[in-house]
């Protein structure tokens, strides 16, 4: 259900619609100089202090990072405040103009994103544009939200996602409802304020902070929602827009659980069919019994968990996680085939490594970002519909005609806004750029 980090090797439009090839040339002149602010629109007379700031930059691996102060809750301007992280790399030109990049989650780290796409943009998008990320409040450095402690998150990753009898379902409805109340109590305000809305607020800040008098943005995955949910709110602003991989911000919460099971299902299909060719495949030369032969050993692993080589065993949940995280490329298929292969051994370490990948969980023991925490605060937050568990069990048939091996696990994971203890007071509101610069849709 995390989104991936999409590493995209090509960008049109950015510059008159013409494709150009990767380079990996990195701008260094640290001498130039920066931007000023941009007036603030009138309509954001008591964010004028906000708009018109200054970045006190610093180094940051070569580039330049620094921080915008936002207000948490945009409706009291007056009141706490939050820093968004901004790091900034420059066009391998004397450019102003700046490129915004996400890559999606939520919870994906646009700072990071940022130092990837200056080396995967082609040369004259890298001529034309500085390239910033700004991670999104609640997200990576932008004062993150956090929820659970290392060990309190192991056990929410390790837990059941397809629970089958009541005692399970209880422990499923408990870790979620604790995860919730771990993020009000650990990030206190700032729980109630990470929708996206009010991060679409926050680039418009941050676009005014440096200067730019339009806003031109590289959106990936989620990273769709957010570029579509701030052309709603500014449509005057929208410079030009890419918005690949987009998601449909309008669909109900059941549609788009439903579309994740389809899409898993067929990524696994498409693995299933490609493992068949081979003498070794872990799921049998049949890809029509692959599906079964993976559920299998799911509920295999259910009843009694892998070991692993450490204290650590691996869980039907690890498991999933697991396998998940290699159906987003065809470059992890091998990866997949090699856990696979172990765990019908009885040995799970390759997958339980596989989960802890997904959830950037370090071999310490350590999660080093909160992307797997908050997803949930952000997807909650944006949810004015949060269907219960109960209603969500008697989709499970029809998820399960789409996905036999996923759809369960996602049925139920739809019901979990139900427990959460915010309320959506900033929903995700309706898309409707009218009035915006074309946009472009990129479909994958």
């Amino acid at each position: 259900m995390r989104a991936r980090l999409l590493l995209v090797l090509l960008a049109v439009v950015l510059v008159a619609g013409v494709v150009v090839a990767v380079v990996l040339t990195r701008g260094d002149d640290s001498s130039r100089a920066m931007p000023e602010p941009a007036p603030a629109p009138a309509s954001a007379a008591p964010l004028k202090a906000f708009y018109e700031q200054k970045i006190s930059w610093s180094d940051c691996d070569g580039d330049r990072c620094g921080w915008v102060k936002v207000p948490v809750d945009y409706e009291k301007p007056d009141g706490e405040t939050l820093r968004l992280r901004v790091r900034w790399v420059d066009a391998t030109s004397d450019s102003s103009k700046v490129v915004f990049v996400n890559p999606g989650g939520p919870g994906g780290s646009a700072v990071d994103f940022a130092g990837q796409m200056a080396t995967s943009f082609g040369d004259g998008v890298r001529k034309a544009y500085n390239v910033v990320g700004v991670d999104p409040r609640g997200v990576g450095l932008s004062d993150p939200v956090t929820c659970l402690d290392d060990k309190a998150m192991d056990a929410y990753v390790a837990s059941d996602p397809t629970p089958d009898d009541p005692a399970e379902v209880k422990e499923f409805e408990d870790a979620t409802r604790t995860l919730g109340e771990g993020c009000v109590k650990r990030s206190g305000e700032l729980a109630s304020h990470v929708s996206t809305e009010e991060a679409a607020r926050d680039m418009d800040v941050v676009r005014g902070v440096l200067g730019q008098k339009t806003f031109t943005w590289f959106g990936a995955s989620y990273g769709t929602q957010l570029g579509a949910t701030y052309a709603t709110l500014f449509p005057q602003t929208v410079g030009r827009m890419v918005l690949d991989g987009a998601v449909d911000p309008d669909e109900s919460t059941i549609e788009s659980a439903l579309g994740q099971a389809t899409g898993f299902q067929r990524a696994f299909d498409a693995y299933a069919a490609s493992c068949a060719t081979k003498d070794d495949c872990p799921v049998g030369s049949d890809p029509e019994q692959a599906t079964q032969k993976l559920s299998s050993l799911l509920e295999a692993i259910d009843r009694t968990p892998l070991r692993t080589g450490t204290s650590r065993v691996l869980t039907e949940g690890n498991a999933f996680y697991g396998i998940a995280v290699t159906l987003y490329s065809e470059e992890s298929w091998p990866i997949l085939t090699q856990a696979l292969q172990a765990a019908v051994k009885g040995d799970g370490t390759v997958l339980l490594r596989l989960s802890d990948i997904y959830f950037d969980r370090d071999a310490s023991g350590k999660y080093t970002s909160n992307q797997g925490q908050v997803i949930s605060a952000v997807s909650c937050l944006d949810a004015d519909d949060r269907p219960t568990f109960a209603e969500m069990e008697k989709q499970v048939p029809r998820f399960e005609k789409v996905s036999p091996l996923f759809g369960r696990a996602l049925a139920l994971g739809a019901g979990g806004c139900s427990l959460w203890p915010v309320e959506a007071t900033n929903p995700q509101p309706t898309i409707d750029a009218t009035g915006s610069a074309p946009i472009v849709v990129v479909g994958t």
